[in-house]
């Protein structure tokens, strides 16, 4: 039978001191490993897999569904042309305005919308363009597309959004794009219809919302609206999840129609579509645009702040931005719901409505007492999965306010780790010195005055 006081009793001392080292040495490493993982990924990695597998055996399956419904990420109905706006930002500060994670997103939504089996050389061409990495080998795999079909409307809209250096030159080939690709989608529709006519279908409602917002940018309002009006009536299922509303309530807030706009809302909140931050906050701001023209504690005024307290609700990083306490930068091209990226996409085209409106005062009043009643509230909700969609989206140069300060105690745990791996190895070379060492400090710490040690505590 085993005898466990004869196997403690035959351990010697160098064992013991061998088991102190190696174990502070591996936690030293586990630690650094921890620091590193944080420092890249803003996150730990010791809490996500804890979260992942310890989670469902301690009843958090729902907190895990409702994470990863969150973690989703959507088109940006608001995405900026790349050749001719997100480009210049490369060329003016030699900063990437597109991470490769969003990039990848949305050629997986081209490949998805434009492609239906390859039916020639050109089809050919245009998917491995979807593909490619880097924009050069995109445009050339389009210009190849072109020389071998002219009419081809996906080489041409792959050259609006990244070759044309203006959107004057943008709209030039998008309308360029739009006729060829209304010549195939009627000749395709009138054969039947089929996979060929739906593709055209959604290249051609593709390149229309895409025309219009070149019409936004160049001050043509009356033309966009229109564009996107018709849009909304008629884009075919496949595209209703770029949310071409939030498009058009842009334009119509650009036009001060907030008539509009409000019946816009009305309309969306019948159809039971989900929520984003554009529809939560244009709510809240033709509520403060009402309210700021009546004296100050008006029954316009409070319902005005919980509007705004609502939508704060739905999104907690959009009044940093329309406030102007964090720098803003470029939108991407996906959005996370719900959190910073979507802030930023928000904040980007819709500051400038609510300083016209005047509705900033009440902005700040709202947020300043959410913190004041729940600080952090909006950063505890989210959890590591969150805090990773929102990071890859977001370009490296602009501070993601997902990121979370680092533990302070995490670099004094290593260093502790260390320092005692280090003193297990002394004492197990020199372990005379060791055992002087040690004898001494025992004398030492008996000689010490437990009222001055009670004192010391006390006074930390």
């Amino acid at each position: 039978m085993w005898d466990s006081a004869t196997f403690l009793g035959a351990l010697t001392p160098k064992f013991y001191v061998a088991l102190t080292g190696t174990s502070s040495l591996i936690s030293g490493l586990i630690l650094i490993f921890e620091w590193w993982y944080f420092r890249k990924y803003g996150t730990s990695f010791i809490e996500q897999v804890s979260l992942a597998h310890l989670g469902p055996w301690l009843g958090g399956g729902d907190t895990e569904t409702s994470a990863a419904t969150e973690c989703k990420v959507w088109r940006n109905p608001m995405a900026l042309l790349r050749g001719a706006e997100y480009g210049r930002l490369w060329t003016a500060a030699r900063r990437a305005p597109l991470t490769y994670y969003d990039m990848n997103l949305s050629a997986q939504d081209h490949q998805a919308w434009f492609s239906c089996g390859a039916e020639g050389p050109a089809e050919e061409a245009m998917a491995r363009a979807w593909r490619e990495r880097e924009p050069a080998a995109r445009v050339a795999a389009a210009r190849a597309a072109l020389a071998l079909r002219p009419d081809c409307a996906a080489a041409l809209l792959l050259l609006a959004e990244e070759d044309a250096p203006t959107v004057q030159e943008a709209e030039r080939v998008l309308k360029r794009a739009w006729r060829a690709a209304e010549t195939a989608w009627r000749s395709h529709a009138a054969l039947g219809g089929g996979a060929l006519a739906r593709r055209d279908a959604a290249l051609l409602a593709h390149i229309k919302r895409r025309a219009a917002m070149c019409a936004r940018r160049l001050g043509r309002l009356r033309d966009s609206a229109r564009l996107f009006r018709e849009l909304a009536r008629d884009a075919p299922p496949a595209l209703h999840a770029l949310a071409l509303h939030e498009n058009l309530i842009e334009v119509l807030l650009e036009q001060r129609a907030y008539a509009d706009v409000q019946a816009l809302l009305a309309r969306h909140d019948d159809s039971g579509a989900p929520r984003s931050a554009t529809v939560c906050y244009t709510a809240a701001l033709l509520r403060a645009r009402q309210a700021a023209a009546l004296p100050p504690r008006s029954p316009a005024e409070m319902l005005a702040l919980e509007a705004i307290r609502r939508a704060i609700e739905f999104n907690p990083y959009v009044p940093e931005y329309l406030l102007e306490l964090r720098p803003l930068t470029l939108p991407p091209e996906h959005v996370l719901k719900r959190g910073d990226s979507e802030a930023v996409a928000y904040a980007f085209f819709h500051l400038r409505h609510w300083r016209a409106a005047d509705a900033l005062r009440l902005l700040a009043v709202a947020w300043q007492a959410e913190r004041g009643a729940r600080p952090g509230r909006g950063l505890a909700r989210h959890g590591g999965c969150v805090q990773c969609a929102d990071r890859e989206l977001l370009p490296a140069h602009h501070a993601a306010a997902t990121r979370r300060r680092a533990p302070a105690l995490l670099p004094l745990a290593a260093a502790l780790c260390a320092l005692t791996a280090l003193l297990a190895l002394l004492a197990h070379r020199w372990p005379a010195t060791a055992h002087a060492a040690a004898r001494a400090a025992a004398a030492a710490a008996a000689g010490l005055d437990p009222r001055r040690l009670q004192a010391l505590l006390a006074a930390v």
